[in-house]
C-alpha cells in the first residue's frame, strides 16, 4: 500500500482555506453575498446615525462626542465582523492577536509621540528670553 491509497479516504478539512477564498463554513454565521448586504446597510445605518447625532439636538450638547465614539467603535466592530469575517473561531486567532499587535503599536506611537512633544515644549526656552532673528 502506497502513501496515496492510505489518503484517498481522506475528508478535507473545509475550514483550512486561503486568505481570501470565499468559502462559506458553519462558524461563520453570516456570510457571503447576504453577509456583505447586512454589514453594509448596519455601515450606512451607523453612520446616518451619526450624521443625526451633529446635525439635529437628539443627544444633549455636550454628550455628542461621546455618542460619536459610540457610534465610531460600533462602526469599526460591524467592518471587522462583516466584512474582515473576523469571528471567534479557532482558525480566527492569528487574526484577532495580529490586530490586538496593531491597535498596541498605533496606540503606543500615537501616545508616546504626544509624550515626547510635551517634554519637548515642556523644556523649549520661552519666546521672550530668546535671540532676536531666531538663531
Amino acid at each position: 500500500m502506497s502513501t496515496r491509497d492510505s489518503h484517498e479516504d481522506h475528508v478535507p478539512d473545509m475550514d483550512d482555506a486561503a486568505p481570501g477564498q470565499e468559502v462559506v463554513n458553519d462558524r461563520e454565521p453570516i456570510g457571503g453575498l447576504t453577509g456583505y448586504i447586512i454589514g453594509f446597510g448596519l455601515a450606512l445605518l451607523l453612520t446616518a446615525a451619526s450624521f443625526a447625532v451633529v446635525m439635529t439636538d437628539l443627544v444633549y450638547a455636550p454628550a455628542v462626542i461621546s455618542a460619536l465614539v459610540v457610534l465610531a467603535i460600533a462602526q469599526m466592530g460591524v467592518h471587522l465582523v462583516f466584512f474582515l469575517h473576523l469571528t471567534t473561531g479557532p482558525d480566527n486567532t492569528n487574526n484577532a492577536l495580529a490586530l490586538a499587535f496593531g491597535v498596541f503599536v498605533v496606540v503606543l506611537l500615537v501616545l508616546g509621540s504626544i509624550w515626547i512633544m510635551s517634554h519637548l515644549d515642556h523644556a523649549m526656552m520661552p519666546a521672550h528670553q530668546m535671540a532676536p532673528g531666531g538663531f
